[in-house]
C-alpha cells in the first residue's frame, strides 16, 4: 500500500518538474533574446546613417578542413559592405572542438600570391576581386587548408565590443608613442586602453617595421582580451555582446554555432597560439611594377608551417 501510494506520488511529481524546467528554459530564453536585441539596438542607434545599408550577401562555398576542424576566416575592413574594397586584416581562427583549443593565424597582408583566374598578387586583393569566396579560394590553392565560415568585421564593431567588455579598458603594455594616422594617438605605458584606443593600437603600422608590427599587435591584443574576461560574467552577457557587434559583422555563420564558439572561446582556460605567415626566414621584399613592395613568400615552407601549427 505504501509502495503504491509512493509510486503515484512520483508521478503526480514529475509533470511539476516538468513544467517548471520548461519555465525556466522559456524564462532564460526569452531574457537572452531581450538582451541580445538590447545589444543590437545599441550599436544602431551609434551607427551613421550611410553605415546602415544592407550587409552584401556573399556566396560561400567553405567546409570543414581535412582534419575535420573549423576555421573561420577573419577579414577587417572600414568599408562594411563595399565589394571593392581591400581587406585590411586576413586572420584564420582555428577551432578543434574535441580539444576545445583555438588557434589564429594572420597572414600578411602584402603576401605576393598566385589568386586564382587573376595571376599572381597582393593577397589582400582576392577580397576586392571576389569577396570571402576568392580569398577562400586563394588560400586554399597556395596553402591547402580549407575554411568553413568567414566574418568581415567593421572596425568599429571591434571598438563597441571593447567598451562593452571592458567599461574600465582593456590593460596593455603600449610598447612606443603611436600618432600616425590614427586617432587617438596613443603614449606609452602599461594602460587600460577604451575601444577608440585599441583600434589605434591594432591598427598603428608608420614605424620602421610596419605591417609586421600591426599584425604583432593584433595578435598581442587578441591575447589580452581572452586573458582578462571573466568566465562566468562573460557567458552571462554573451547574448547582449552578440547583439552589440551583430550590426557590424557580415557573416556565413549560424547564430548558434556563432553563440557556441564563442562561449568556447571567451570561457577556455587555455592559451591561445598564434601564427604569422610569412614565416621567418620564408621571403623577400622585392617592388613589383604595378604591386609596388610585397612580400614573395616561399609557399610551400609556409604551407607546411601552418599545416604543422593547427595539427601539433
Amino acid at each position: 500500500m505504501r509502495s503504491d501510494r509512493h509510486q503515484k506520488k512520483k508521478k503526480k511529481r514529475w509533470p511539476s518538474i516538468l513544467l517548471v524546467c520548461l519555465l525556466l528554459i522559456g524564462g532564460v530564453s526569452g531574457y537572452a533574446y531581450y538582451q541580445y536585441q538590447q545589444g543590437v539596438k545599441q550599436s544602431l542607434n551609434k551607427l551613421n546613417n550611410d553605415k546602415k545599408e544592407t550587409n552584401v550577401v556573399y556566396d560561400f562555398s567553405g567546409q570543414k578542413d581535412q582534419y575535420g576542424d573549423t576555421n573561420v576566416l577573419l577579414l577587417g575592413s572600414d568599408a562594411r559592405g563595399n565589394e571593392k574594397s581591400r581587406s585590411d586584416t586576413i586572420m584564420i581562427l582555428h577551432y578543434n572542438e574535441n580539444k576545445g583549443t583555438f588557434k589564429l593565424t594572420s597572414i600578411m597582408r602584402d603576401s605576393y600570391v598566385a589568386i586564382p583566374g587573376h595571376a599572381k598578387h597582393k593577397i589582400n586583393s582576392a577580397f576586392a576581386r571576389g569577396g570571402p569566396e576568392l580569398m577562400r579560394q586563394t588560400i586554399k590553392q597556395n596553402f591547402d587548408i580549407d575554411l568553413q565560415y568567414y566574418a568581415i568585421v567593421d572596425f568599429q564593431g571591434f571598438a563597441q565590443l571593447i567598451d562593452e567588455l571592458f567599461p574600465n579598458g582593456v590593460e596593455m603594455n603600449v610598447e612606443k608613442k603611436m600618432s600616425a594616422n590614427v586617432n587617438p594617438p596613443l603614449e606609452p605605458g602599461q594602460q587600460k586602453l577604451n575601444g577608440a584606443q585599441m583600434l589605434s593600437y591594432v591598427r598603428f603600422r608608420h614605424d620602421a617595421i610596419g605591417d609586421f608590427g600591426r599584425v604583432e599587435r593584433q595578435q598581442k591584443a587578441i591575447k589580452a582580451i581572452k586573458d582578462q574576461l571573466s568566465g562566468l560574467k562573460t557567458v552571462a552577457k554573451l547574448p547582449k555582446l552578440i547583439g552589440v557587434v551583430t550590426p557590424y559583422i557580415n557573416t556565413n555563420m549560424p547564430t548558434t554555432d556563432g553563440v557556441f564558439m564563442a562561449k568556447e572561446f571567451l570561457t577556455g582556460d587555455q592559451n591561445i597560439e598564434t601564427l604569422r605567415i610569412p614565416i621567418d626566414n620564408s621571403f623577400t621584399e622585392p617592388r613589383i611594377s604595378g604591386e609596388g613592395a610585397v612580400l614573395k613568400i616561399d609557399v610551400e615552407k609556409n604551407k607546411q608551417a601552418l599545416h604543422q601549427f593547427i595539427t601539433q
